[in-house]
């Protein structure tokens, strides 16, 4: 039809690393506009410009990716600055303010004193302690004014930087050793009933906080492989090791159940904890006060994948081995970068399918394993 616009909506939310790059190609050499919605950072390194949409309203970035990032930061940091200055500012009113009430204090006594001591004519009196009230009443109008634009600074200030905190995930130690074999397959098979084999040969082992990327074309069998090695499938031929805790995060989130709320699923999961423990884990990830009473049935892809990640990462005793297929498809951006800080710093092995690049360069994967479809 060649159209001069094309509309993209998460063009490559579910597409193997070979067609993410073919559709950043094809975006790449369009010589008609591209409008797109994407979390994809590979694409958005072609874009000319970047709109980001937040609570504040919309702010518009020139360049791609990197560009972005780049002044976002710049913009983040001047941010904490003004907090801080707005911090001081209110701090430097409300003393202001109370030496003004103060000043007029003393000036009401010494007043009456004089009232009192005094043989002036009791019209003159009033009129000085007329005047007298009208400037105190000036003063008080002048520090409540003072007052208020301060506060609507520090609101201003804190709503900027709230943009930067979005999500703050301390990692609990996993006490891993170093040495302690995490995983291990030997000639792992995996085919169905009907003798199509979907994970064919593979030998895998995972020694300490190792952490390892599973690639391959869609279709190969990396989604079976994660749930054979979560324990979720028994291998139909090969043998499996699993001696340490583990956890599986899917693009479903299935480890929680539709009708449980938040905090139920945080302390079903993590039964030594407090209401108090599954609140904090909870708000971490963006599920503060009421939000925490949520049903999982009611949450979208992305707030599921994050309550799961709350539920799985924060408890009493984290799992030794995470398993995570595409963690990152339903995460908006600043999610992604938040838990890929947090996950650089998990001292416990990882076993991930993503065709996420960066994904896997930031959170430090050791090595690669890539499958091919398997034959018969």
């Amino acid at each position: 039809a060649a159209p001069d616009l094309i509309v993209l909506d998460e063009p490559t939310n579910h597409l193997d690393a070979e067609a993410r790059a073919m559709v950043a190609e094809v975006v790449g050499r369009w010589p008609g506009g591209v409008l797109t919605v994407s979390h994809d950072r590979g694409l958005l390194r072609r874009m000319d410009r970047i709109v980001e949409l937040s609570s504040l309203g919309a702010r518009t970035y020139g360049g791609g990716w990197d560009l972005y990032v780049e002044r976002r930061d710049a913009e983040r940091a001047a941010a904490e600055r003004d907090l801080e200055t707005a911090e001081r500012e209110v701090g430097r009113a409300a003393r202001e303010a109370q030496a003004a009430l103060e000043k007029k204090a003393k000036r009401d006594r010494a007043g009456r004193a004089h009232r009192a001591g005094t043989s002036d004519p009791k019209i003159l009196l009033d009129a000085r302690a007329q005047r007298a009230e009208e400037s105190g009443a000036r003063e008080g109008r002048l520090a409540e004014r003072r007052r208020a634009e301060v506060d609507a600074q520090l609101v201003g200030a804190r709503e900027r930087v709230e943009r930067a905190r979005l999500l703050s995930v301390p990692m609990p130690s996993t006490r891993l050793a170093q040495g302690k074999v995490v995983l291990a397959l030997d000639g792992v098979e995996w085919a169905t009933p009907e003798g199509e084999r979907i994970v064919g040969l593979v030998s895998l082992r995972l020694t300490g906080p190792e952490r390892v990327a599973i690639t391959g074309p869609n279709g190969a069998g990396k989604t079976t492989l994660l749930k054979l090695i979560s324990g979720q499938l028994q291998p139909t031929a090969g043998r499996i090791e699993r001696p340490v805790t583990a956890a599986l995060l899917d693009q479903a989130a299935a480890i929680l159940k539709p009708e449980e709320t938040l905090i139920e699923a945080w302390r079903r999961l993590n039964p030594e904890g407090t209401p108090n423990d599954a609140h904090a884990a909870l708000a971490r990830f963006l599920f503060r006060n009421v939000a925490a009473h949520r049903t999982v049935g009611t949450l979208s892809g992305g707030e599921r994948l994050r309550a799961a990640l709350a539920c799985v990462m924060t408890g009493t005793r984290p799992p030794q081995l995470l398993i995570l297929d595409e963690p990152t498809n339903h995460l908006d951006l600043d999610s992604i970068v938040a838990i890929e800080t947090a996950l650089a710093v998990y001292d416990g092995a990882l076993a991930i399918v993503t065709h996420d690049r960066d994904f896997m360069d930031n959170v430090g994967v050791d090595r690669e394993v890539r499958l091919t479809p398997a034959r018969g």
